[in-house]
């Protein structure tokens, strides 16, 4: 079964309005009392295909360098520079296919080039820069139309992916293993250490509220996502004692630095489910956030092997990388590797703004 052609919105734009121009064109010679079909056929054919031309051209060019990404301010002055220069380009070409044809096709016409040139050059310049102008205009103006939409249908994708993190990450807290061992550990606190018990339910409180009252934050501050971190560890300490041994290392220029909310969370759960939790002797973890030159490094570290399928399935993982992907535009990078037998590293690489 053969495939349908179909023209794309910029072709059908680019036939339908150069050939309305050219027919208005046409309209003004079939009125004066010489008219010839043929060449006004002619005249026609060559409107329509030498101006597609021109601006195909300068479309092909303002793609290949990006410039439906610019702002205002700096797209304005490119747009102005265009419509001289395809001015000039469009009464160039007007003038040689009418002269030409006119010679061809006009028994007599010895009218001199030069002439004809410095009698028709200014109202073709004025209608070609009126004509570019227009185009320029309704082409960039669609590109923007078309980048708002992109930004819009991303931010979107990244509430909702935000949002579900959010989820995700009160899942993880709330489902019955977690509340079972943690409300234990409290109970069984509570006789012979009323204040740690005490403190337990502190930390529980404090992590489900971060959780259910941060709203649709996107970002937040290294010092904010630290403070979290620091709950869900010493409230699994109540769980796992000594096995559990944790050290924390930020640079303190960074910590009103903004960062993907429970993204440090993330890797530090992973951390425990993965790699404390299976070791009999349990461990160290250790969370360390660096400035380099170019971008901000959050690794953390663990005692485990690194299982890639696991990894590859693990629902906060994946989630964690959609959501980097998207908030910095593909510029941050996630790994995680074995770095040398019996641990694993997770490290989150983001551009230094």
């Amino acid at each position: 079964m053969k495939k349908k052609l179909s023209l794309t919105l910029y072709w059908k734009c680019q036939l339908i309005g150069w050939s309305v121009a050219a027919l208005y064109w046409g309209y003004t010679g079939i009125t004066s009392e010489r008219f010839d079909p043929l060449l006004g056929l002619l005249l026609f054919i060559t409107d329509v295909g030498f101006y597609i031309l021109i601006t195909h051209l300068y479309r092909n060019f303002a793609l290949r360098h990006q410039w439906q990404l610019l702002g205002l301010k700096q797209l304005l002055p490119r747009i102005i520079t265009s419509v001289i220069v395809l001015g000039l380009v469009f009464t160039l070409v007007t003038i040689v296919k009418i002269y030409f044809l006119k010679c061809w096709f006009i028994p007599g016409f010895q009218q001199p080039f030069a002439e004809f040139v410095q009698v028709n050059r200014q109202p073709i310049f004025v209608a070609g820069v009126r004509l570019m102008s227009i185009w320029l205009l309704a082409y960039h103006l669609y590109q923007y139309e078309q980048r708002e939409i992109r930004i819009t249908k991303e931010n979107a994708r990244l509430a909702i992916i935000t949002r579900e993190a959010q989820l995700n990450n009160l899942s993880a807290q709330l489902n019955p293993h977690f509340l079972f061992n943690s409300l234990n550990n409290i109970k069984a606190l509570v006789i012979e250490n009323p204040e740690s018990a005490r403190r337990g339910i502190d930390l529980l409180s404090d992590i489900l509220r971060t959780s259910l009252y941060s709203g649709d934050m996107m970002l937040t501050f290294v010092n904010n996502e630290i403070e979290l971190v620091k709950d869900y560890l010493e409230l699994e300490k109540l769980r796992f004692e000594e096995r559990l041994q944790f050290t924390i290392k930020v640079d303190d220029e960074l910590l009103k630095i903004s960062i993907l909310r429970l993204s440090v969370q993330t890797l530090v759960e992973n951390a425990i489910k993965h790699g404390i939790s299976k070791q009999k002797d349990g461990g160290l973890v250790s969370i360390q956030v660096e400035k380099f030159p170019e971008h901000i490094c959050i690794s953390v570290q663990n005692p485990g092997h690194l299982d890639i399928d696991e990894s590859a399935s693990g629902v906060g993982l994946k989630n964690l990388q959609e959501r980097l992907g998207l908030q910095y535009k593909g510029k941050a990078t996630f790994i995680i590797t074995g770095r040398m037998p019996g641990v694993v590293l997770a490290t989150i690489m983001i551009p230094n703004l």
